[in-house]
């Protein structure tokens, strides 16, 4: 997710059509120049050259439930638009939602040159890039709900699976090391501190149960299938523990 201002204005985008390393291109209806969908850059138009990079925004990929159950003002996008039959958004996982198929296949519908063997085509990674530079963490990593705490470009960050187990966030750490509380729940994830203090994993911020004047930022990130990662990042680390 991305913010669409730039140049003060907030200006709207629409999908192209096309493929750039089997990664959609869009297009800004102010200039209409394309953009790289993963990279956020423009790719072809007016902007290039320009040195315009799209804000990536944190997303949560969670359980309706514990949004709801944490966020209960949220309203929800109405899916019944008349463009596209409802039916067309079912669940990932269901064998006739639209991309299961393709979520199920061990390769790519359309050549992407630029490959890596460290993992396979479609393992999926979580992904952070800061300062030119990137690291690509598996998401199994994070299957026994243990944070990994790391470094890159210089930013100390940890990385925390979600208590649903359906995904991960990134937060800046300060200088702390963090664990999982025995005091986290299907609905909350704690982290413990080097000190024994404990810390909320909020949406936006990590916030210090003692003293909640005390915050770490989440921090942008992607999830991705390996593939894509590594087409747009070629230099990128890959984490081991």
């Amino acid at each position: 997710m991305y913010s669409t201002d730039f140049d003060g204005e907030r200006v709207e985008f629409g999908t192209s059509g096309f493929l750039y390393r089997s990664n959609k291109l869009m297009f800004d209806r102010k200039t209409e120049t394309l953009w790289h969908q993963f990279r956020v850059v423009p790719a072809l138009g007016s902007l290039v050259g320009s040195k315009l990079e799209l804000e990536v925004l944190p997303v949560t990929l969670t359980l309706w439930s514990n949004w709801v159950a944490e966020h209960p003002d949220t309203t929800v996008l109405n899916i019944d638009t008349g463009i596209y039959p409802t039916d067309s958004y079912k669940p990932e996982m269901e064998g006739d939602s639209a991309y299961f198929v393709y979520r199920n296949q061990a390769n790519t519908m359309f050549l992407v040159p630029q490959r890596n063997s460290d993992l396979t085509t479609k393992y999926q990674v979580f992904g952070l890039a800061f300062d030119g530079e990137a690291k690509a963490y598996p998401l199994s990593l994070f299957e026994d709900h243990v944070p990994v705490n790391d470094i890159l470009a210089g930013q100390n960050v940890v990385i925390v699976p979600d208590s649903s187990g359906s995904g991960v966030r990134a937060y800046d750490r300060s200088d702390h090391i963090f664990a999982i509380s025995s005091s986290s729940s299907e609905s909350a994830v704690i982290l413990d501190d080097e000190n024994g203090a404990d810390w909320l994993a909020e949406t936006d911020s990590l916030v210090r149960f003692d003293d909640t004047s005390q915050t770490l930022e989440r921090l942008p990130s992607r999830n991705a299938y390996w593939f894509g990662w590594y087409a747009f990042y070629p230099h990128t680390d890959t984490y081991t523990p």
